[in-house]
């Protein structure tokens, strides 16, 4: 197939090649509404403009997040800078729970400034949403522990959901548990539905089907586990262990579980996800599944390293290896 020219580039824009030209070197004065009319008309004939050289390069990564409230992001965050600082960059983390946060407004930022990469990590970031980003800017975009559906034209790093979903529900009916409650995050993530399928994969290992009734779904913080958690132990056949899809939902269980006077581990045993730093203080202290959260934000800005140097990279998929960490929030069912 011939490659376009800037003539046909321009021709479909309805501008002048000179203005093509300075598009798609990435020199300034030229509109926002010019030059995104010169991309899509380069994205229609198949032609993609040439990364800039390293002499161009701004030395820095950014990061939006979807909050930086949660231990869960401070963690992230505090691995991707050092992260950062270990591949030379400089990290610029951005909240898009702000008030203020406008994605086209904060793109039309990074354009303007320029930036060698960007690490997504928006648990409810769509399609379409993570595609202007990525049509927009045409550096280096990694996802980490990507939302929806897997695109492998993207890169991402994730962890071993499924297998932390299979460890959490063994350990559970090893100690003689049958009646597991399963509260997972928001049903549209990716994370969620892996470690259910954990979930339901370790029960037909036992030959056990687990009861539909005992699942609910959160919002990977404690309100929300505190809300499915008192949902479940206000059942008359409530359940004798919890698996709870993040270590803050397993924190609002506990609250549950306090307000009816259900003691852990002796009444309700329960198991979290991603061991954060706080699982070790909590009375009693929380068995979860840990996911390297920091080994994630360092794979991430690595992969934007890598695809910078050596652009085939992008569309790399990684994951890693969840583990369970067993504390004194499970006990053997005492039924």
């Amino acid at each position: 197939m011939q490659r376009a020219t800037l003539a046909d580039i321009a021709a479909t824009a309805g501008v002048s090649v000179p203005t093509v030209s300075k598009v798609l070197s990435g020199r300034k004065h030229v509109s926002a509404a010019t030059r995104d009319k010169v991309l899509e008309a380069a994205r229609t004939h198949g032609y993609e403009p040439a990364r800039p050289p390293s002499a161009s390069r701004t030395g820095m990564v950014d990061l939006l997040i979807d909050g930086l409230g949660s231990s869960w992001a401070q963690v992230l965050v505090r691995g991707a800078e050092q992260a950062a600082a270990r591949w030379g960059f400089s990290l610029v983390v951005t909240s898009s729970e702000r008030s203020d946060f406008d994605l086209r407004r904060w793109t039309g930022i990074l354009r303007k400034r320029g930036t060698d990469g960007i690490v997504l990590v928006l648990s409810r970031a769509g399609h379409d949403e993570i595609e202007a980003i990525r049509n927009l800017l045409h550096v280096p975009l990694v996802l980490l522990d990507p939302a929806g559906g897997r695109d492998p034209r993207l890169s991402a790093v994730g962890a071993t959901n499924w297998s932390g979903g299979v460890m959490a529900t063994t350990h559970l009916l090893e100690l003689g548990h049958r009646r597991i409650g399963f509260i997972g995050g928001p049903l549209d993530t990716q994370c969620t539905l892996d470690r259910y399928e954990g979930y339901l994969a370790a029960h037909r290992t036992f030959g056990i089907t687990p009861d539909p009734g005992l699942t609910r779904y959160g919002d990977f913080r404690v309100s929300g586990g505190k809300s499915a958690g008192a949902e479940l132990l206000d059942r008359a056949d409530r359940p004798s262990a919890i698996f709870a899809g993040s270590d803050l939902m397993a924190a609002g269980v506990y609250q549950a579980a306090a307000d009816r006077g259900v003691r852990i581990p002796d009444d309700l045993s329960i198991v979290g996800f991603d061991d954060l730093p706080q699982c070790e203080m909590m009375t009693p202290p929380l068995t979860t599944v840990r996911q390297p959260l920091d080994e994630m934000a360092n794979e991430a800005i690595r992969l934007v390293h890598e695809n910078l140097t050596h652009p085939r990279a992008a569309g790399t998929r990684i994951e890693l290896a969840t583990t369970l960490n067993v504390r004194h929030s499970t006990a053997p069912h005492s039924g």
